[in-house]
């Protein structure tokens, strides 16, 4: 019944993925995300942990009663690798050669990731080619952030980019023929201290 339940998400959801092989994605991704210590008292000094609980920072060791963080990352994580294209199949939506999307990712005119094979999130693409002022937007994203990271910035709804007087995500703001700088201007400071 369960597998049922999750073949309707998954289609729902627009995956063309077996449960089965979804449920492998996401036991891969927790085990990835699995920190080395779940007790954060562990990184800091006494004085440090003393001054950081005089603020209220909770500092206590994960218990079993506690909800895990990491469930909605881990199922983002699968739903950005189940979406992702592969060299082939971005070559065959550019209407290129599979050489021409290897070159692009060299330039960083396309992102993705290597597992093994290149995985490009689909984000960066509309039915018809790559989304507009794309090499723009990349050329600012700092080269520590993970796929993940850009793909959640791209999809989220930011303040400073407004349609139709609603926020709208970066990549609403490309398609609707948006300038790309000021996209650009927001995705430089991604892991940037506020």
């Amino acid at each position: 019944m369960t597998t049922i339940a999750l073949k309707n998400v998954l289609a729902k959801a627009g995956l063309k993925v077996d449960p089965s092989e979804f449920l492998a994605l996401v036991e891969d991704a927790a085990k990835r995300l699995t920190p080395p210590s779940p007790n954060p008292s562990h990184y800091f000094s006494a004085d440090q942990r003393a001054a950081l609980e005089e603020v209220g920072l909770d500092l206590a060791p994960e218990s079993d009663d506690d909800r895990d963080y990491r469930a909605r990352t881990v199922a983002a994580h699968a739903v950005l690798a189940d979406s992702a294209l592969t060299v082939g199949e971005a070559a065959s939506l550019l209407g290129v050669d599979d050489s021409r999307i290897r070159h692009r990712l060299k330039e960083g005119r396309l992102t993705g990731w290597k597992a093994p094979g290149w995985r490009l999130p689909a984000w960066q693409f509309t039915p018809s080619g790559v989304l507009p002022g794309l090499d723009v937007v990349l050329r600012a994203v700092p080269a520590d952030q993970p796929a993940l990271v850009v793909a959640a910035f791209m999809s989220t709804p930011q303040t400073d980019l407004v349609i139709n007087g609603r926020p709208a995500t970066p990549r609403q703001w490309l398609l609707a023929g948006g300038d790309p700088e000021p996209v650009a201007e927001l995705v430089s400071v991604l892991g940037t201290p506020v």
